[in-house]
């Protein structure tokens, strides 16, 4: 699944979102793209939990 989100701007905010997105699945394997300002999730788990994650961490994503 792949998610864009507008407010990522930098190394922080990657790590910010992907250590709300572990928490969520500790597996999941979470790519962020600062250019394209997307992150994609490798998971079994429930898009939508990692979208109320995004959400949750500050940082507002839209199924891309």
């Amino acid at each position: 699944m792949k998610f864009h989100v507008p407010d990522m701007s930098c190394g922080h905010c990657t790590a910010a979102i992907d250590k709300a997105l572990k928490a969520i699945d500790p597996d999941a394997r979470v790519d962020s793209d600062l250019t394209l300002k997307t992150v994609a999730v490798v998971s079994a788990q429930d898009a939508g939990a990692f979208q109320t994650a995004l959400r949750e961490a500050g940082y507002p994503g839209t199924p891309a």
